[in-house]
């Protein structure tokens, strides 16, 4: 649609003064069916904040939780009814492909899940962590019931969330680079909030979201320069039209590279990749258990599909300057993953290295520049993210046993055992097989899965992962996965042997205690247990689409 701007009357460009200079403007054509599930929800998240600034406090929860989960699934319909959608929209500043597709639906699966971690309130287990009122310790006291009854619960971290889920829709979405750069600050505020929201380790989980908002702050501005150094190199920040430049110009200027560098920092920091990791062990044992599930997972299937479609769409034409950094890049993050996971002693910071060893296999796929390498790194993404919603969801349900009822703050003697916070030190776990034998088989799956054991969906996507990285001429990298795998197991099957092999240490209490989940929780983690097994078992549907999906529009 064009518009004619006219002079006014007797101005030198209006007709009959001298000049027949018309200025025109073309409108933008936005197609609304594409930028739909965004669309959904930010507007759940504006429903939510109204929600916060009208709605009773005691009416607050159940509302949020309905508008929050209603809008995330809503979206995923539209995603799902966008298949095979391949175009370009909002003035070429998204693009709407099969690689776009494929990582919005795992993001809004995924943040279904962490959704119903979030919104977890059973009496029986109350993620303390997390959300509720703390004026108690102890699940199911007077003291909780009393702040419940005031409503005192957070209900403000599900609008935060949603406005996290949609930068990450838009991420992997963008098309230019200041898109990108919108898009990664809507998906990290609201992060850097949720992580000090703990009201148990109030003090560790606000060092947190500290340490996570000053060095995000630093990766945005290293993102910011390479944004302005690419620009200055190509006088656009379109990747299409970086791409053009680069394949014009007879040689690799330093401005591009330069560019390239800082760009990539900001990217591999929210992906938590050597050297840029140091944030990850901290934020993932301070923030909340669910946030922390939500963050290991979403985050970085978003992250990875921001990093793909900027080197495989822009930047298609320097793989032979940007390959050997990732090369380096993905060996130190899979080795400093697996060898400083053997000396972690907490199950969080444990999985924290787990996520930075699985961020190097990840990279596998990209280094490759294959169309196969697209489709493992897709498949792997899916699978990882379920497999950490699964994992964390385990966490949530194991507490430490405290003798006593000094931690309900009643100043009692007896031996009496009482529920304290999560048991995140492995000490705790020792005899969870015992004690729990269905929660302990749910996370020897995750963990099996982790350590890319067959019948499990990790095996089957770091085979993918391998595959293409050979296919690629990488074989080397593979060669240091596999070591790095070999190593990794360690950890893993330690974890397993003291769930089933060890005895509880008496004299710090009397073993784990397994609360019992509320149906969310449940959903949760049943979801990701069927799921973990299923892409393990029969992954050839989900294969195929990630296939299928493996594709860019510009």
């Amino acid at each position: 649609m064009t518009s004619l701007l006219a002079a006014a009357p007797g101005s030198p460009a209006a007709p009959g003064a001298g000049s027949a200079t018309v200025s025109t403007f073309t409108a933008p054509q936005v197609e609304y069916r594409a930028l739909m599930p965004m669309l959904v929800v930010f507007g759940a998240a504006t429903v939510g904040i109204l929600i916060e600034a009208f709605l009773p406090r005691s009416r607050r929860y159940w509302a949020q939780v309905a508008v929050s989960l209603a809008g995330v699934l809503v979206a995923l319909g539209f995603v799902i009814a966008n298949h095979g959608m391949a175009e370009t929209t909002a003035a070429d500043a998204v693009s709407v492909d099969g690689v776009t597709l494929f990582l919005q639906g795992t993001i809004l699966a995924l943040a279904v899940l962490a959704l119903l971690l979030v919104a977890e309130r059973g009496t029986a287990m109350v993620d303390l962590d997390a959300f509720t009122a703390q004026g108690a310790t102890t699940p199911g006291s007077g003291g909780e019931r009393a702040a419940d009854t005031a409503g005192l619960r957070t209900t403000e971290v599900f609008p935060l969330m949603l406005f996290s889920i949609g930068g990450m829709l838009l991420f992997p979405a963008a098309n230019d680079l200041l898109t990108s750069f919108v898009a990664l600050e809507v998906l990290s505020l609201p992060l850097y909030l949720l992580c000090g929201l703990a009201r148990r380790r109030r003090l560790l989980s606000q060092e947190a979201a500290m340490k996570y908002f000053l060095l995000g702050a630093f990766s945005s501005a290293f993102f910011l320069y390479g944004i302005a150094m690419l620009y200055g190199y190509s006088g656009s920040v379109r990747l299409s039209d970086i791409a053009a430049s680069i394949t014009a110009a007879p040689h690799s200027d330093v401005l591009v590279l330069v560019g390239i560098a800082l760009l990539a920092v900001g990217l591999l920091f929210k992906i938590g990749a050597v050297p840029f990791h140091s944030w990850t062990p901290d934020v993932y044992q301070g923030a909340p258990t669910p946030i922390t599930a939500f963050m290991a997972a979403a985050t970085k299937v978003a992250a990875f599909g921001a990093l793909l479609r900027i080197v495989y769409v822009a930047l298609p034409g320097l793989r032979w300057d940007w390959r050997p950094v990732l090369w380096g890049v993905a060996i130190l993050t899979m080795l400093a993953g697996a060898i400083l996971a053997i000396t972690q002693r907490d199950i969080k910071r444990m999985l924290a290295y787990s996520a930075i060893l699985n961020a190097g296999y990840i990279l596998l796929g990209i280094v490759s520049t294959t169309t196969k390498g697209v489709s493992a790194t897709l498949f792997y993404l899916a699978a990882y993210g379920f497999a950490t919603i699964g994992a964390f969801a385990v966490v949530t349900l194991v507490r430490e046993s405290v003798r006593g009822g000094s931690e309900a703050g009643d100043g009692g003697d007896d031996d009496s055992i009482t529920v304290g916070g999560e048991a995140t030190d492995l000490s705790a776990w020792a005899g969870l097989g015992r004690r729990s034998p269905l929660l302990a088989a749910c996370f020897t799956v995750f963990l099996l899965a982790f350590a890319g054991i067959p019948l499990t969906s990790g095996f089957t996507g770091k085979f993918a992962l391998f595959t293409a990285a050979i296919d690629g001429g990488a074989w080397p990298l593979v060669i240091v996965g596999v070591i790095a795998s070999a190593a990794a197991a360690f950890f893993y099957v330690r974890v397993i042997v003291l769930m089933y092999f060890s005895e509880p240490l008496r004299e710090e209490g009397a073993g784990p205690v397994v609360v019992v989940p509320s149906p969310m929780t449940t959903i949760a983690l049943t979801v990701s247990v069927a799921l973990t097994i299923a892409l393990g078992v029969v992954p050839q549907m989900a294969l195929d689409l990630a296939d299928k999906a493996a594709y860019f529009v510009q």
